[in-house]
């Protein structure tokens, strides 16, 4: 397989659908490839954006991770995961993104509470960090009640939870009562 293709295919899963679609009908063996990004660090189109791709990709036979499916709330696939395997409950993603991480971007609390849990508490800081800048209220409320994530801790773009919670005002309340 070309690498160079892989990575192309991975780079247009994280946003890019019909790049997808037509780099798929070229070459169906892409379906279940990952790029390399650097050693231990291994992505597929799916991993790359699962909402844009899931739909298309798990039905022509994707590889679910179980991060990918923390990412859409796909309970009934985790709760196999993680019967199968509990190890799995501390295991991260592409780029070493904790289970946690990947849980939150599925906006469901109750999901992210069940996880936390079984021992999913990795990642709770950049956790925070994200449920904050989705704007899910009810996630943020069961990551300060379950973790002890850093309120200063900062994102790529240099902002905390507090500092991207500044146009939202009960989000910025809920977490000035915390710190």
């Amino acid at each position: 397989m070309n690498a160079d293709a892989v990575k192309n295919f991975v780079i247009a899963g994280h946003g890019n659908l019909e790049t997808v679609k037509s780099m798929l009908e070229a070459d169906p063996a892409l379906l279940k490839t990952a790029h390399e990004w650097r050693p231990d660090d291994l992505e597929t189109a799916l991993q790359a954006a699962p909402r844009v791709g899931d739909g298309n990709l798990l039905k022509r036979g994707a590889p679910l991770l179980i991060t990918t499916a923390a990412m859409l709330g796909q309970v009934a696939a985790l709760e196999e995961y993680l019967t199968r395997y509990p190890t799995l409950i501390a295991s991260s993603g592409a780029h070493g993104i904790p289970l946690l991480v990947h849980a939150v971007m599925s906006d469901n609390a109750a999901l992210v509470s069940a996880l936390i849990s079984r021992g999913a508490t990795g990642g709770a800081s950049m956790a925070l960090n994200i449920a904050v800048n989705i704007g899910n209220l009810e996630v943020v409320r069961v990551l300060l009640a379950q973790t002890q994530p850093d309120l200063h801790w900062k994102n790529m773009k240099g902002k905390s939870a507090l500092e991207l919670a500044a146009g939202n005002l009960e989000l910025l309340s809920l977490l000035k009562e915390i710190s």
